[in-house]
């Protein structure tokens, strides 16, 4: 058996709101770094990525793209889609994978036929989820579609502002092709779990849907494959039938944008409960608050806080090593500081999720780290760091000392 730890939802420079340098270079050095074995490639549609895919990945027998050096993509892109149902304006963004380059020709070809593709890496088309998946199968079974990031209230299947109330609803006849739900920073899979179709069977994967290579982006949520053979067709299959999905990594929801109800503008933010006292009305401007993944999860939910399911698996949740280090040493997130401890750290220990899930206390004193970053570790490993929830495109706040007290 092969295990994979794998982040298969990235963008490249050419997609809205991404750094320019997030080069195929540059995601090999820091998914090795952050201790990733497999990426999505990102935006293979767009004529200026899938030139430099052409010009610096070769496609290996299973589909899998490869650099020079042997790092492993796969073909993969976001598509957004906007429409109008049962009188509701709908936005909801959709992970597409492809098994080979061939067939990435075909869903570029399609694509190209509903509108542009060059200008943006995540392109805007106006047909409806199920048109989408049909089309996709039409070109190939193999072809797999995933709603990504489905609890965002803009662009989430399940999303507050234009999203659906279950699977059924959004995909219709088509629901039985969808698999698996991707879930995003603002939820984890206990919350998912209460869903009446998650608890059915379809499978819950997690990915980063990174903006840019830097390490507390990339691979902060990730999906763990225990897979026979390294291939798209394992890879897949472990999507579909949840065997050979080991577990995911999530970052805590509260870290997330969207977790709470609130105001970003207004500096305001609230759990469910006080939204429902205020009816929905920001104390601050009175008009609606942007309600949260928390909040949507209690509106939709079928089964109480607590429910697990038979297909249900294990999930890790961790914030990224840059966060526990700038905690630490009270400082940023891209900081000198931080960076020295953290290259220190991945010097000793190899890779980021080697120091964050594996290495023992004993190890991590033996380098002779500060103890309250050791400490920090560990607490993390088991979910003991308390976060302040983001809100409205606010991310949350990891807190230490009194404030952790204070929190709930």
């Amino acid at each position: 058996m092969v295990e994979i730890t794998a982040d298969l939802q990235i963008h490249s420079k050419y997609a809205r709101a991404t750094s320019k340098n997030i080069s195929i270079e540059n995601l090999e050095k820091y998914a090795r770094i952050k201790g990733l074995q497999l990426l999505g490639v990102g935006d293979f549609q767009h004529p200026l990525r899938r030139k430099e895919i052409d010009e610096k990945l070769t496609e290996d027998e299973y589909g899998i793209l490869r650099t020079a050096s042997g790092f492993p993509f796969l073909w993969q892109t976001e598509i957004s889609l906007m429409y109008s149902q049962d009188g509701k304006r709908r936005a909801v963004h959709h992970l597409v994978f492809s098994p080979n380059r061939e067939i990435a020709d075909q869903i570029t070809e399609f694509l190209g036929s509903k509108g542009r593709l060059d200008y943006d890496g995540r392109p805007i088309f106006g047909m409806s989820s199920p048109e989408l998946v049909e089309a996709m199968k039409k070109i190939s079974d193999k072809i797999e579609i995933i709603p990504a990031h489905c609890m965002t209230p803009w662009f989430g299947l399940f999303g507050s502002k234009s999203g659906f109330n279950s699977l059924k609803e959004c995909f219709q006849e088509q629901t039985r092709k969808i698999y698996a739900i991707e879930s995003g920073m603002s939820a984890d899979p206990s919350m998912l779990w209460r869903f009446k179709e998650v608890s059915e069977g379809v499978n819950v994967v997690s990915f980063s849907d990174a903006h840019s290579f830097w390490p507390w982006r990339l691979g902060r949520e990730s999906t763990i494959f225990d897979i026979p053979e390294f291939s798209y067709e394992n890879i897949i299959k472990a999507i579909r039938t949840g065997n050979g999905i080991k577990a995911t990594i999530e970052t805590p929801p509260e870290y997330g944008k969207y977790h709470w109800d609130g105001h970003r503008a207004c500096g305001f933010s609230c759990s469910h409960e006080e939204t429902k006292k205020l009816k929905n009305v920001c104390p601050v401007c009175k008009k609606p608050l942007t309600i949260g993944v928390d909040n949507r999860v209690e509106e939709i939910a079928a089964f109480p806080q607590g429910h697990k399911p038979k297909n249900a698996k294990p999930f890790h949740k961790l914030l990224p090593l840059h966060e526990v280090i700038a905690l630490a040493i009270d400082s940023n997130l891209e900081g000198k500081k931080t960076w020295e401890i953290y290259n220190e750290l991945i010097k000793n220990f190899g890779n980021e999720l080697q120091i964050l899930l594996h290495s023992s206390k004993e190890i991590l004193l033996g380098k002779s780290f500060d103890e309250k970053l050791i400490d920090l570790i560990l607490r993390n490993r088991e979910a003991k760091i308390k976060v302040a929830p983001g809100y409205d495109g606010e991310y949350g706040k990891a807190l230490l000392g009194e404030a952790q007290s204070r929190l709930f």
